[in-house]
């Protein structure tokens, strides 16, 4: 007997010990490998980036009170950084280059070093250029000290294009409407005309808007995990999974869905929030959530996530046997949401809050106009809880959507007594162009925004724009003010939609520089962001020449975006080269005939564009024209031109009317007005485009393209100096 009790009093010691240890604050350390590779998602080989081999990298995983060493190997001919997402760290660690962190150059390694003084489920991911789109990303996972571990399963969401990102950035600025043609969201005149939606089409031209959708990017493949279907089978009937959902796409949003019934959401951008029940979420850009699933029964359960947009969709599969699947998520209703986008649109391009109706926090989602599974599951028996907006009645089915106002902290949250500096952001940019700003500015268009440490900051953001914005802050956690009081949720990203006004706030603990940017991709490279400095901040040694530097971080929204578009056809060819940013634009047209009555020309603008919608274009160019006449011309003024050749240099302006009819008024050296109206891309239908021009000179053309493919169309035109011609047309 005393040998037994000595045997168990040194298991006993020897398991205490061993808690004792590995419960003791440690320095975790990890080595990431960076390098170039080439993945086949969709049966295409393509160019991809990797993380020790794998898309996404590997899951790193820390205990509260930890100390992260993490060394990144560059083993690229070309630099890149990472950044640490939601992670309270010093801000030299953060991983913005040429901000916070010195940019990790090609061939060679940069070390990381912070403390670990949070718990939750994080990510992170490259903060260079797009390199993130092409897979350079990962998980961050906190586990909570001293607490019962219960079963988890990690969910990383991402979307995968085919196309080059810079390609994709390209395209997007070039108003493009390849990525709308693969969808099916072309909302031509054709389909609206089927739809019996032909005013709504008319209308939504009228107030100078381009077909709507809820994102930008055609996407081959979305994933989980890296995978578009990944399964864990090792859970069974009655198990409580904790699902750490993290949207790391570079512009998708993420329906999902469980298919074994409610999710009890516990987390959200790593911060605990008290346990609510829902049926469905939309994950935004780069947020995170932690949701708790049950497994009802031995079978195997969908999480169904389905792009906003939904083109498509990528399951995980829980627990072991006959599989029951989530029922798909059917095609949004763009035309509805095209009717809706009308009625809150002003002839000016701000959106009409002259109702009074004051929306926030996502209580009241507009776009349910465009979900059939709402509106075509009840008609007059839906109602919709409009001061709550989480409660749809649709016959005998109850559907709980999350939203921001159900969202509260189980502990309170309250900032510090201090001053309090209030900033005023209006989210403003327009689909045109492809410009995304706040207050009408740039990144490059702005100076930092100095804070102090000790003061609290409170952001009023009112997104003017008809798409969502996932507002990110970098270092910090912000109270979301949510009608939740000293309970207000944590959170590090904002998702805030059209014609809503959030208010968030935070204190000012840290010191440095630090990013605040909407998360899609796409947008922040368009220079919808602002930097926050605090004032007298100690040097940085990863950054020792601040101002060159901000001048590198200010390149990314200055780019230039080139495009070129060739006809070839039978009587000639025709085209134009442009080269072009978020406020200027150069460009060259041509026109080239087959003989001398057909003559050719050359013009030639260099201008920039004005205002938050860009409608208005001041120029300066040149004009050169050859055509043998057989009589002399005049114009619509009176003017008389008796030249075979001309050569000028002209002054204009032109301005975007209503139905995106392009007036252009100028004058050239030679003292002669010209007045031109004109309008390309006209949608007849998917892919047959309408051009057509006509000015004072008498000149004037109309043409048909269909698109074939990405970068060419078939093509047939009639052009006044001309005559008639058919070819191709091809782009770039």
């Amino acid at each position: 007997m005393k040998r037994i009790s000595f045997v168990v009093v040194m298991l006993l010691w020897v398991t205490q010990t061993f808690a004792q240890q590995t419960s003791r604050p440690k320095t975790v350390r990890y080595d990431l490998y960076i390098n170039d590779t080439t993945v086949n998602y969709s049966g295409k080989t393509k160019q991809a980036i990797a993380i020790n081999g794998s898309i996404p990298g590997p899951t790193l995983e820390f205990t509260e009170g930890d100390t992260a060493e993490i060394y990144v190997h560059n083993q690229m001919h070309h630099e890149t950084s990472i950044h640490w997402h939601g992670i309270i760290l010093p801000n030299e660690q953060d991983g913005v280059s040429y901000l916070t962190t010195a940019p990790i150059k090609g061939h060679s390694t940069h070390k990381f070093v912070f403390p670990i003084v949070q718990h939750g489920t994080y990510w992170y991911h490259s903060h260079t250029m797009f390199q993130e789109q092409s897979g350079m990303y990962g998980a961050l996972i906190f586990h909570e000290k001293d607490k019962p571990k219960m079963p988890e399963q990690t969910l990383l969401l991402s979307d995968w294009t085919d196309m080059n990102p810079h390609e994709v950035n390209r395209y997007l600025h070039n108003a493009n409407d390849w990525f709308a043609i693969k969808k099916g969201s072309t909302q031509s005149y054709g389909e609206a005309i089927k739809h019996k939606h032909f005013g709504t089409k008319l209308k939504n031209e009228w107030k100078r808007m381009n077909a709507m959708d809820v994102s930008d990017v055609y996407y081959e493949k979305f994933l989980s995990n890296g995978k578009n279907v990944d399964q864990n089978t090792s859970y069974k009937k009655g198990d409580k999974v904790r699902l750490r959902l993290i949207n790391g796409s570079s512009s998708t949003y993420f329906w999902v869905n469980f298919s074994g019934g409610k999710m009890s959401v516990i987390a959200n951008d790593g911060a605990d929030v008290e346990p609510v029940e829902v049926d469905r979420l939309l994950i935004g850009v780069s947020e995170t959530y932690d949701v708790v699933a049950t497994i009802p029964e031995d079978m195997q359960y969908e999480v169904l996530a389905t792009a906003e947009d939904r083109t498509g969709s990528t399951s995980l599969w829980l627990g072991n046997g006959m599989k029951m699947p989530m029922k798909p998520l059917p095609k949004l209703k763009y035309f509805e949401g095209m009717k809706m986008m009308n009625g809150m649109m002003k002839m000016n391009g701000n959106l009409d809050t002259s109702t009074g109706m004051q929306m926030s926090n996502q209580t009241m989602d507009m776009n349910t106009v465009m979900y059939p599974e709402i509106v075509d599951a009840g008609n007059d028996d839906m109602k919709m809880d409009h001061q709550h907006g989480d409660h749809m009645q649709m016959g005998a089915q109850d559907i709980v959507t999350l939203n921001y106002g159900m969202l509260k902290s189980p502990t309170k949250t309250t900032l510090p007594n201090a001053p309090t500096r209030t900033l005023q952001f209006e989210l403003t940019g327009n689909m045109n162009r492809y410009v995304w700003t706040i207050n009408n500015k740039t990144v490059s268009e702005t100076d930092k925004i100095l804070i102090k440490k000790g003061e609290n900051v409170r952001i009023v953001l009112f997104n003017n724009t008809m798409m969502r914005h996932p507002m990110h802050l970098h270092g910090h956690f912000f109270r979301v003010l949510n009608g939740q009081g000293e309970y207000a949720p944590l959170k590090t990203v904002l998702d805030i939609m059209p014609m809503e006004v959030d208010t968030i706030e935070f204190a000012a603990t840290e010191s440095g520089d630090w990013f605040f940017h909407c998360h899609i991709l796409y947008h922040m490279m368009s220079g919808m962001g602002r930097v926050f400095s605090y004032e007298n901040s100690p040097p940085n040694p990863q950054i020792p020449d601040k101002e060159a530097a901000y001048k590198m971080i200010k390149r990314d929204d200055k780019m230039m975006h080139f495009q070129a578009r060739v006809g070839l056809e039978s009587n000639g060819s025709d085209g134009e080269l442009m080269l072009a940013n978020t406020r200027y634009q150069l460009s060259t047209e041509w026109r080239l005939g087959l003989k001398d009555s057909h003559g050719y020309e050359t013009e030639s603008h260099f201008g920039r564009y004005i205002g938050k919608m860009q409608w208005l274009f001041p120029y300066v160019g040149w004009d050169v024209r050859y055509r043998k006449m057989d009589k002399p011309e005049k114009n619509l003024f009176g003017q008389t031109n008796t030249k075979n050749f001309r050569q000028v240099l002209h002054v204009g302006v032109q301005y975007t009317l209503p139905l995106l009819i392009v007036a252009d008024a100028s004058l050239d050296t030679d003292g002669r007005w010209r007045v031109q109206f004109s309008r390309e891309d006209i949608p007849l239908t998917r892919r047959l485009r309408l051009d057509a021009r006509w000015n004072t000179d008498y000149e004037y053309m109309a043409g048909l393209r269909y698109i074939v493919g990405r970068r060419w169309a078939v093509s047939t035109h009639y052009d006044s100096d001309m005559g008639f011609g058919a070819g191709i047309t091809l782009s770039y």
